[in-house]
């Protein structure tokens, strides 16, 4: 993630160091007042976070940034709790009282990487897309997609109610669904990862409504199936 700090300079070199030892972290630029930031922001729409001390920003730095195109996440940083209402009805993602240690600036950075995942999910979810049906487009959200299959050079696209058929490749429509929301489960096969209801040994179940639809899964695909799996029961177990 691409990040600046906005601080006084005594501060900011502590922050700095912690930024340099977290390697899902990239500094970009570092700030000692709200005016400089947000010039920087406002030329740059590819900052994904921000910590702000608020004595050095200011405390309207929190409407100022969300008024952007494309804001960052912010994690507050500051000598006292005196803004944290505020803040939080900002939704910042975290608000950090100094001194700050390594490790809670860790548990920040780790909550902020959760943030985007569930954001990014959220965004897929609701984006749109259109599927040619005769003469006429019809528009589909990634949430209603259950399945896609494969058939030679066509691939069929089903929604818990319709199906629409068309030209293209399986491997061409892998490419263009999002991976947070879909999941390669056979050469045929893919699928709505939140469909998914139970796992034998060589299928799985999808829950369509209040019906069961039973897929193949493909042993070559299996591994890699079994490991998004994992990582689901390591963050929210499944019982």
């Amino acid at each position: 993630m691409n990040c600046i700090i906005v601080d006084d300079e005594a501060s900011s070199k502590q922050l700095q160091e912690f930024v340099s030892k977290c390697s899902s972290l990239n500094l970009v630029g570092t700030f000692n007042d709200s005016v400089s930031a947000m010039t920087h922001l406002s030329k740059n729409k590819n900052i994904d976070l921000a910590f702000i001390d608020i004595m050095s920003a200011g405390s309207d730095s929190f409407d100022r940034i969300q008024r952007l195109g494309n804001p960052p996440n912010i994690i507050v940083v500051s000598a006292t709790g005196e803004f944290a209402r505020q803040a939080f009805d900002y939704n910042v993602v975290d608000y950090l009282i100094k001194p700050v240690n390594f490790s809670r600036f860790s548990r920040a950075i780790d909550r902020t990487i959760k943030f985007n995942v569930q954001k990014s999910t959220f965004t897929n979810e609701n984006k749109e897309v259109f599927i040619k049906k005769g003469s006429s487009l019809v528009k589909l959200k990634m949430k209603d997609i259950v399945y896609i299959e494969a058939l030679e050079n066509y691939v069929t696209l089903a929604t818990s109610d319709k199906k629409f058929t068309f030209l293209f490749t399986m491997k061409r429509i892998e490419d263009q669904l999002p991976s947070d929301i879909f999941i390669r489960i056979h050469r045929s096969y893919i699928v709505n990862k939140r469909m998914i209801n139970r796992i034998a040994e060589s299928s799985l179940d999808l829950m369509v409504g209040n019906n069961i639809l039973n897929l193949p899964l493909g042993k070559s695909y299996r591994v890699q199936f079994m490991n998004y799996i994992n990582v689901v029961e390591r963050n929210k177990p499944l019982l």
